[in-house]
């Protein structure tokens, strides 16, 4: 019974690769360093208040009658930071940050009053 040629160069070939895999061992390419894990959490953090300042801004928005001024604190924004992403201590000067930075960027001085600027 002759063997079929497709087949035996298939096993051959899957036979090759589990024999280069077991000598990789899959090492990792990049380790992971210390800086660059710090760096990373830097960066989502910054962008999560960001993101809590925007939700803040939006939702005072949505709770000012017509007419009024939506306003919208510091403190709203570490509250939707903590409800949000989960951030126990975020810090008034960080918060204070992140909500100038979106305040001006959502062109909300015709709109909006905050404490962020005091």
């Amino acid at each position: 019974m002759p063997h079929d040629p497709g087949g035996v160069l298939f096993i051959a070939l899957g036979l090759v690769l589990v024999v280069a895999g077991s000598l990789w061992r899959g090492r990792v390419l990049r380790p992971l360093s210390a800086e660059r894990a710090r760096a990373a959490v830097t960066r989502d953090r910054s962008r999560n208040l960001l993101r809590a300042a925007d939700m803040a801004i939006a939702e005072a928005r949505r709770q000012a009658a017509q007419g009024e001024p939506a306003i919208v604190t510091v403190g709203d924004v570490r509250r939707t930071a903590c409800r949000h992403y989960g951030y126990d201590s975020v810090g008034r000067e960080e918060a204070a940050a992140a909500l100038r930075r979106r305040f001006e960027a959502a062109d909300c001085r015709r709109d909006c009053m905050t404490d962020a600027f005091n």
